[in-house]
């Protein structure tokens, strides 16, 4: 197991340590491993004066999987695109071709008061976002900021897919809804977007292969609305890049707090970029107060899909439960009657939890 971890910036170091804590304790000698630890974001500038220092890549290149923090800091928009240190991550993305995001949001039912919703909206709520990753405005030429003929500057940004990433991101959504319930919510605005049309074009012709599967079709404004009135009825729901950031970061609210929800970035075959869904929090960075929950399940996501360690996955997804029930809470999820803790501790309770059920 040769993994790149790459903690980045803000919280990201103190989330990721406490994965990498819990994956040691759930694998022990069972694998061996290989952890290679290299700097990315504004840890990448400062170390190698870029956001994703080649010797970062070459590393990411060469595992079978990464383990990723949050890269950014404030400011970044007013930094030239490839310095920013946000933009490593999406630079990692199209570089090693992770085009299918997973964003599975699970509400745990200790958590159900921490959500804004109320709980017969979302009990038993179970629903994977599945988000095309490489495609769409946040890659697409032109881009820039100009100033035209009259001194008035214009910004623009190009929403833009193939027939074959299409295709490609449909098939997923399709496979994966055959592991679950068996249905397919595909987003767009093909009501004014020509990028759309094609997209629900194609994604309609794709699901024609799978006739065990029931494919429906929202605009991306009504799939918000439904997402927050009846979250339930969905299962898999494929979508673009840029709709997906969008409605995933929606749909974490619905499981009481972003902290707890994780992401798999794969690319063809078993190779996978895991991270919490997240950003980098740098009001409480260093203070021992983030979240670890969302990066350590995102580390059992990579033993399920990137190394088929179902067993072992299960674990650290048990042990993340127990905690919970056991009434432990960091401050993004607490509620009165708990005990709240801080990163470290809440990783404590994770790995006792692992070692308990070994």
């Amino acid at each position: 197991m040769k993994i790149a971890v790459l903690p980045g910036d803000g919280i990201g170091p103190e989330v990721t340590a406490q994965a990498v804590r819990v994956m040691e304790a759930v694998i022990g000698d069972r694998r061996p491993m290989e952890l290679v630890h290299m700097p990315v974001g504004q840890a990448g500038i400062d170390t190698a004066g870029d956001p994703l220092p080649p010797a970062t890549l070459e590393a990411a290149r060469k595992a079978d999987a990464i383990l990723f923090g949050s890269a950014g800091m404030p400011g970044d928009e007013a930094i030239p695109y490839a310095m920013r240190p946000g933009a490593s991550l999406l630079r990692l993305r199209k570089q090693l071709g992770l085009f299918a995001n997973f964003r599975p949001a699970v509400l745990f039912p200790e958590l159900a008061g921490a959500s804004t919703l109320r709980p017969e909206v979302i009990a038993g709520l179970d629903l994977m976002i599945l988000r095309e990753l490489t495609g769409d405005v946040y890659f697409g030429e032109p881009r820039g900021i100009q100033t035209g003929p009259d001194g008035e500057r214009v910004g623009f940004n190009t929403m833009r897919y193939s027939e074959s990433e299409v295709e490609r991101i449909a098939h997923v959504a399709f496979r994966a809804a055959r592991g679950r319930r068996g249905k397919v919510c595909s987003v767009d605005k093909a009501n004014v977007l020509e990028v759309s049309q094609l997209w629900r074009e194609v994604v309609t012709r794709v699901g024609r292969d799978y006739p065990d599967i029931e494919l429906s079709h929202l605009f991306v404004d009504a799939a918000a609305m439904q997402l927050m009135r009846a979250p339930l009825q969905f299962d898999v729901m494929v979508t673009g890049n840029i709709f997906g950031d969008i409605l995933s970061d929606a749909a974490a609210m619905l499981t009481g707090s972003i902290g707890m929800l994780p992401s798999a970035s794969m690319a063809q075959g078993n190779k996978g970029l895991y991270e919490p869904v997240h950003g980098t929090a740098p009001d409480i960075a260093g203070q021992d107060l983030a979240n670890p929950l969302a990066s350590i399940l995102s580390m059992a996501m990579m033993l399920r899909h990137s190394f088929d360690l179902e067993t072992q996955a299960r674990q650290v997804e048990a042990a993340v439960r127990q905690v919970l029930a056991d009434g432990l809470r960091t401050g993004d999820i607490f509620q009165p009657g708990c005990t709240r803790v801080g990163t470290r501790d809440m990783g404590d309770a994770v790995v006792a939890a692992v070692r308990r059920a070994a």
